[in-house]
């Protein structure tokens, strides 16, 4: 983990990452943009945010917009129309259950429409600066059973292995340095083994092929 901290310093970061810096950590923020992310790219997910935040910047306000106008709002992200379903009923729910804020555990938050454990967890993290939470995306699954970490065929049991074999002080910090490694170095396919700042330690499971270095 300290090896790939210094070795992501200055590589793009992820989308979520951005807005959150952008937004002050802005809970309803990172919670609406984490939802749309899921198989997405980044700039698309950028992108389609900053237009639905432009348009909206709050629950209240985003919870008076139509699913259609939501939809043509975050257009080209992945299943959009699910999307744009999932974030007028977390809006709803926001504002009529939980006084117009996200929720400050993870168990209520699961409850809120199209939110599961990994946006509840990157939420924790991100906005309310959790310690205790570990934010597994495809990335993070990929990648921990490339390392050897875990052995695992879901991504949540990912986070269940990763709690029992990694040090609780990176636990925070899982999520953005696999994701960034993942996408620059150590992608899905043809990873860039070559230009791996762990290659030395880097079992590299399930491995066939590798991709060229840059250098």
């Amino acid at each position: 983990m300290r090896g790939l901290s210094l070795a992501i310093d200055g590589m793009e970061l992820p989308a979520i990452e951005k807005i959150s810096e952008s937004q002050a950590e802005d809970p309803f923020q990172v919670l609406i943009a984490t939802l749309l992310s899921a198989r997405t790219q980044d700039a698309t997910t950028l992108a389609a945010s900053t237009r639905l935040f432009r348009r909206a910047r709050t629950p209240r306000t985003m919870a008076t917009l139509s699913v259609k106008e939501i939809e043509q709002l975050i257009y080209p992200v992945s299943f959009f129309r699910n999307k744009a379903r999932f974030v007028k009923g977390t809006c709803e729910a926001l504002v009529h259950d939980h006084g117009g804020k996200v929720p400050t555990s993870l168990d209520e938050m699961v409850t809120l429409p199209g939110v599961g454990r990994k946006t509840a967890n990157l939420v924790m993290i991100l906005a309310y600066r959790s310690q205790r939470n570990i934010c597994v995306d495809t990335h993070v699954h990929r990648i921990a059973n490339r390392f050897g970490w875990v052995k695992t065929t879901l991504p949540e049991q990912t986070e269940r292995a990763l709690y029992e074999s990694t040090d609780a002080r990176w636990w925070p910090y899982i999520n953005l340095y696999l994701v960034t490694w993942g996408q620059n170095v150590c992608r899905p396919v043809y990873p860039r083994c070559g230009d791996c700042a762990i290659s030395a330690v880097c079992p590299r499971i399930g491995v066939q092929k590798v991709g060229k270095s840059r250098s």
